[in-house]
C-alpha cells in the first residue's frame, strides 16, 4: 500500500522517465514500470542489481546500473539506457546518504522535474522547515518547493528500523530562487552563517567570512537584519539580501582586514546538519 502511495504521489505521465535510487528488491521498480516510459534504477549492491536484472530480463524499459548514484550526473545515468532529461526521481533513500543524494540532484544537475523520496521523518520535517530553516532546508528550498506527504511507521519495514519515516515531494523550480551566477557566493555566506547555528548570527559570520573587527554587525544591519538573530530564523530572501550586501561591502572589508586582526569565532561545529 505504501509503495503504491509513493508511486501515486509522483504523478507520473506515461511518457516520463524515472531515475530510481536504491531499488533493492524492486518493490517500487515494478510499480514504476507500470506508469512510466522508462526506469533507470541505480543500485549500490551488485547482488541486488543482478537479481533485479534477472527478474526483468528482456524488459527494454528498465536499465539497472550498479554503483553509487553520487559518482555520476543524472544525464550520464540516463544516457546509459538511451534516455535523457527531463526525468523524475522516485526513491526509498538510504538514510545515511539522504542529504548528499538530494543535493547531488539539485546542485549538480540537470535537475529533475520533481523528487518523491522516503526519508527519515525528522529529515523530512527539516527539509520542509517545520522548525525554521536549517542549512539543509535552505539548500533544498533554493531549488524546489518541498511538501511532507505522509509518515511511514517502522512496522512497514522488515526488519523495522528504530525511527519513523516519511515521504516528501520536491517540485523543482524552472529556475532557482537564487540566480545561477550567484549560487556559489550565496552558499558561501549561508555556510558561514550556519557555522555555529545556535549562536547569534554576527558571531558565526565574523569567523566564517573572516571579517574584520566589528564588521559582522555592520553587515547585518546594512542588510536589514538584527545581528542578534540566529541563522535558523532567516528566510531565503533575507539570506540573499545578506549575500548581496556582503558582495557589495567586501572590498571595503578587505581593506580594513589589512589594518585589523580578523575576528575568530569558536571553531567547533555546533550541529551543522549539512
Amino acid at each position: 500500500m505504501i509503495a503504491h502511495d509513493i508511486v501515486a504521489a509522483a504523478e507520473l505521465a506515461t511518457d516520463e522517465d524515472v531515475l530510481e535510487v536504491g531499488p533493492g528488491r524492486g518493490v517500487l521498480t515494478d510499480l514504476l514500470l507500470e506508469r512510466s516510459a522508462h526506469v533507470t534504477a541505480v543500485e549500490l549492491d551488485d547482488r541486488l542489481a543482478e537479481q533485479l536484472r534477472g527478474r526483468h530480463a528482456g524488459e527494454s524499459r528498465l536499465t539497472v546500473l550498479g554503483g553509487s548514484v553520487l559518482d555520476h550526473g543524472a544525464d550520464e545515468l540516463l544516457s546509459a539506457g538511451g534516455r535523457r532529461p527531463p526525468y523524475v526521481v522516485v526513491a526509498n533513500l538510504p538514510y545515511y546518504i539522504t542529504a548528499p543524494v538530494m543535493r547531488h540532484f539539485l546542485e549538480r544537475g540537470p535537475r529533475p522535474r520533481r523528487l518523491v523520496v522516503m526519508v527519515q521523518r525528522e529529515v523530512a520535517e527539516t527539509i520542509c522547515g517545520k522548525h525554521g530553516l536549517s542549512l539543509l532546508a535552505v539548500s533544498v528550498q533554493v531549488f524546489a518547493a518541498p511538501r511532507l506527504l505522509f509518515r511511514v511507521p517502522p512496522q512497514a519495514f522488515r526488519p523495522p528500523p528504530r525511527v519513523d519515516s516519511a515521504v516528501v515531494r520536491l517540485d523543482c523550480f524552472a529556475e532557482p530562487v537564487v540566480p545561477e551566477g550567484e549560487l556559489s557566493g550565496f552558499f558561501k555566506v549561508v555556510h558561514a552563517g550556519y557555522r555555529q547555528p545556535r549562536k547569534q548570527l554576527h558571531n558565526s559570520l565574523a569567523g566564517g567570512l573572516w571579517l574584520p573587527a566589528g564588521a559582522a554587525p555592520e553587515l547585518l544591519r546594512a542588510a536589514g537584519i538584527d545581528p542578534a538573530r540566529r541563522p535558523g530564523t532567516l528566510s531565503i530572501a533575507e539570506w540573499l539580501a545578506l549575500y548581496r550586501r556582503y558582495a557589495a561591502m567586501q572590498p571595503a572589508f578587505a581593506t580594513r582586514a589589512g589594518q585589523d586582526a580578523p575576528v575568530h569565532a569558536d571553531q567547533s561545529a555546533d550541529g551543522d546538519d549539512r
